[in-house]
């Protein structure tokens, strides 16, 4: 295990963590394992089943000391140059909470510490989170939220309400890959949220436009003027001005909140989105949505149940067709990765694993939702394409009573490979 530096001077510890070889080959038995605090895996049990899947490496990315570490992004130049950009705070909740980056030039083999991307000091009395992502120029660009906390010092969400503290969208970029960014960018929605949930980095439509994938959210109150709407922000200046909210699912239709949004291509004018749909009158999750355009996102199709119970779920297109969800499996522990086949109302799953066990989940119904997010003890895996069958993925996990960062390699393979 290596040592580095973090910007407030305190040791952070990176994994360098032992290759594992576990092959998910048809006829062969895979192993369900509960991560240690370190890179040793504990194997709780061996099932057989197909599948065409093999986990070659786990390693304990971010440890810190006294902070905990959320919501990763990760961007892949290539197989060996990465960044990984992530939340940190002394809680999901405190004033300290914000978004720093980290970078490996030699495949995961040591990482430097980039620092925030904002400069707090700049933000009296605020929060943020951030997600980033790689546009097809080569610069990098950061989607985020501004949170006023002069008035709700404690929690960022009222557990009564299910509000959030008001807030602003922005963005801000990076040319230099990360080693410096741009001030904070105003977004001006063509609707009010009031608030926003923020879960996707910005994406690049077929025609060139940015989206910002975003949720209508109550404000503190609890007041939600436009309903639950989820959907994708466009700018077709490239950032200046955000006219239009496309709409990938209406809550206002079922009732339902869909959380948790997830929007990829899958080539040409084909789009995929996924949710977490929950029901908050019986305060229950139902089984996870998705719906697709086949316009470039001007229209998406009515969403159909992927035949995942989960809660966030985060997808990578492979092509073809095909793509890998990671998702917090609702209706058993850990986090899990499913191969599939999409199409138009169409979701056919090839194979299902696991790929984290070290977590217990909580399936009891009638929760306060606002519990339930604050109850999360791991999650939003963000996943990059190394090669023809390989798939790097970061994600979130509480071990030991400190959120830390995973990070795997996983093969996937072709089919008829």
């Amino acid at each position: 295990m290596t040592r580095g530096e973090t910007s407030d001077g305190a040791d952070q510890f990176v994994g360098g963590g032992r290759a594992l070889n576990h092959c998910f080959a048809a006829g062969r038995c895979f192993a369900h394992y509960r991560p240690d605090f370190g890179n040793e895996p504990k194997f709780d049990r061996f099932m057989n089943e197909p599948g065409t899947m093999n986990l070659v490496s786990d390693q304990l990315l971010v440890r810190h000391p006294s902070l905990n570490a959320y919501h990763p992004s990760l961007i892949c130049q290539d197989d060996r140059n990465w960044i990984v950009v992530h939340d940190l705070g002394t809680s999901s909740d405190a004033l300290d909470y914000r978004t720093v980056a980290r970078r490996s030039q030699d495949g995961g083999a040591s990482w430097d510490d980039l620092g925030p991307l904002l400069d707090s000091s700049a933000h009296p009395e605020t929060t943020h989170t951030i997600r980033v992502s790689r546009l097809r120029d080569g610069r990098l660009v950061g989607f985020g939220k501004l949170e006023e906390r002069s008035l709700h010092r404690v929690y960022r969400c009222n557990r009564e309400t299910l509000g959030q503290v008001p807030m602003q969208l922005f963005w801000i970029e990076s040319l230099d890959d990360g080693s410096s960014w741009s001030s904070p960018k105003i977004i001006d929605p063509p609707l009010e949220g009031p608030t926003w949930e923020l879960c996707h980095h910005l994406i690049e439509l077929p025609d060139g436009a940015w989206g910002a994938p975003v949720a209508t959210w109550r404000d503190w109150e609890g007041i939600l003027p436009n309903g639950h709407q989820t959907g994708i922000l466009i700018s077709r200046d490239h950032g200046t001005t955000w006219p239009e909210f496309r709409r990938t699912f209406d809550g206002r239709k079922n009732g339902r909140i869909q959380w948790e949004q997830s929007v990829i291509s899958l080539g040409g004018d084909q789009l995929l989105a996924t949710a977490w749909a929950f029901d908050p009158n019986r305060k229950e999750t139902l089984p996870s949505v998705f719906t697709t355009s086949s316009d470039g996102g001007r229209t998406f199709y009515e969403p159909t149940e992927t035949g995942i119970f989960a809660q966030t779920c985060k997808v990578l297109a492979l092509g073809e067709g095909r793509v890998a969800a990671a998702y917090r499996r609702h209706d058993e522990p850990g986090l899990w990765m499913d191969i599939a086949e999409v199409g138009q109302g169409s979701w056919r799953k090839e194979h299902r694993f696991p790929l984290w066990l070290g977590a217990k989940i909580s399936n009891a119904q009638g929760e306060n939702p606002a519990e339930q997010l604050r109850a999360l003890s791991f999650g939003y895996p963000s996943m990059q394409r190394l090669s023809d069958h390989r798939i790097l993925l970061v994600f979130w996990c509480e071990e030991e009573g400190r959120t830390n960062l995973r990070l795997l390699t996983i093969d996937v393979e072709s089919p008829g490979s």
